[in-house]
């Protein structure tokens, strides 16, 4: 238990890092204007109509860093901020996220796996672990009984969430990458403005990659204590 402790400590601590130094370099690319005087939102909008997709909204959120794309309704949702600004920060938050409405068009793979296992996370996240200690309340950690089961599917749960956090890994890479591309190729960015955009993905996906260790960890952690006690 105590290892276990130092394990996620470890982890959470290289997770704040990377959290903060995120924050640093879109807080420091913000400052660095677009040439073309785009907007996120124009950016977006761009990137969207030279792939061919007319069906895809670009639309403002409230909050911040709270970019995402929608595959339901079809609809790339910028920060207000990212919306608006007009700078190498925004230019890279609104390509990477048509980035997956470019992958949602192609049918891309690994983003219709993580589609299909959404539903099933969205109900294992939150009651894994419960199921979990419950089970090893009930005696699961010594193999007895109905404890043992309970115990056993909370960690079949926990496999689901640390599967679909490894999938969203070459889901975010590969989003990255198409928005560097056409960002480059498209001569969106001065060099200066690119070497922003990279930047500030390269960290945004850093954090995926630690959620990613860090969801393996827990369930290595919590499958030693229902499959490696003693059974009778």
């Amino acid at each position: 238990m105590f290892g276990y402790y130092i394990l996620i400590g470890a982890i959470g601590l290289v997770s704040w890092l990377v959290s903060n130094t995120l924050k640093r370099k879109f807080a420091k690319y913000s400052k660095v204007q677009l040439r073309n005087g785009m907007s996120g939102a124009e950016i977006a909008e761009k990137m969207l109509s030279d792939h061919g997709i007319q069906d895809v909204e670009v639309i403002s959120t409230p909050g911040r860093l709270t970019d995402h794309y929608n595959p339901k309704n079809k609809t790339v949702n910028l920060s207000e901020a990212v919306y608006n600004q007009r700078n190498a920060a925004a230019a890279a938050v609104a390509a990477h996220e048509c980035g997956h409405a470019v992958q949602h068009a192609n049918a891309y793979s690994w983003l219709q796996m993580r589609s299909t296992l959404v539903p099933v996370v969205s109900v294992s996240s939150g009651m894994s672990q419960w199921l979990i200690i419950g089970g090893l309340v009930l005696g699961g950690a010594a193999g007895l009984g109905l404890g043992w089961w309970v115990a056993a599917a909370g960690v079949v749960l926990m496999g689901f969430a640390t599967l679909f956090s490894f999938i969203t890994l070459p889901v975010e890479y590969d989003a990255s990458n198409r928005a560097l591309a056409w960002l480059k190729n498209r001569n969106m960015v001065t060099p200066e403005e690119y070497k922003g955009s990279e930047d500030a993905l390269k960290w945004a996906a850093r954090t995926y990659l630690v959620a990613a260790i860090g969801a393996l960890a827990t369930l290595l952690y919590w499958a030693l204590q229902v499959f490696g006690g003693s059974r009778d």
